[in-house]
Order: C-alpha cells, then sequence, then structure tokens
C-alpha cells in the first residue's frame, strides 16, 4: 500500500476535525495499492475472506474498487474503500496479507 485515507490516523490531514465532530473514527478505510487499476482489480480477486462488493453497508467486510464505477472515473484507479465488518481482524489482516503477497504489491 502507498497511502491509506483514514482520519482516525494522526497523520490524515482531516483527524483533528474528526476528532472534533465525530465519536468514532468508523470502520471504512480507503488506501492507494502500488500500480495500477489492474492491480487493484487483481488485489480485489485475489481475495477469499473480503468480498468485492460495491455497497459498504453489512456486516461482513467488503472491498471495491470505486473508479470502476460510471461517472467516479476521476478518483485514483488504484483507490480501494474497504469496509470492516464483524470477521475476527487476524483473519482479515491475513486475508489482505496473502492477496498482497500473492498479487507482488506488498513488494
Amino acid at each position: 500500500m502507498t497511502l491509506t485515507r483514514y482520519p482516525g490516523l494522526a497523520s490524515h490531514p482531516s483527524h483533528a476535525a474528526a476528532r472534533r465532530q465525530l465519536k468514532g473514527f468508523g470502520t471504512i478505510i480507503s488506501f492507494d495499492v502500488r500500480g495500477d487499476a489492474a492491480a487493484a482489480d487483481a488485489l480485489c480477486a485475489g481475495l477469499h475472506l473480503i468480498q468485492h462488493a460495491t455497497s459498504l453497508g453489512a456486516v461482513e467486510s467488503t472491498i471495491e474498487r470505486r473508479a470502476r464505477v460510471p461517472g467516479q472515473e476521476h478518483l485514483p484507479p488504484a483507490l480501494l474503500r474497504l469496509s470492516v465488518g464483524i470477521e475476527a481482524v487476524e483473519d482479515l489482516w491475513a486475508d489482505l496479507d496473502r492477496a498482497l503477497c500473492v498479487t507482488h504489491i506488498a513488494r
């Protein structure tokens, strides 16, 4: 991953405002993977536990590359949005790590 977009991180440009205005930071994390749209699509295809879906409002973890949606092409092509569900965090990390390694994005 090259860039994580999450206001819960102190390094995020909107962190101070989010901390003042929100009761928590939420479960949606956006990040850009190294490479291009094909690399982001490969990561999504390589996941087993996390489902590739446009809807981000479910109890299971989902991920999407929003720039694939017509009208959203202005977004960075390697940007992924991850909605964290109720699965064990260790299982989610393992799924992401395996997919990043298999697609060689983590290198």
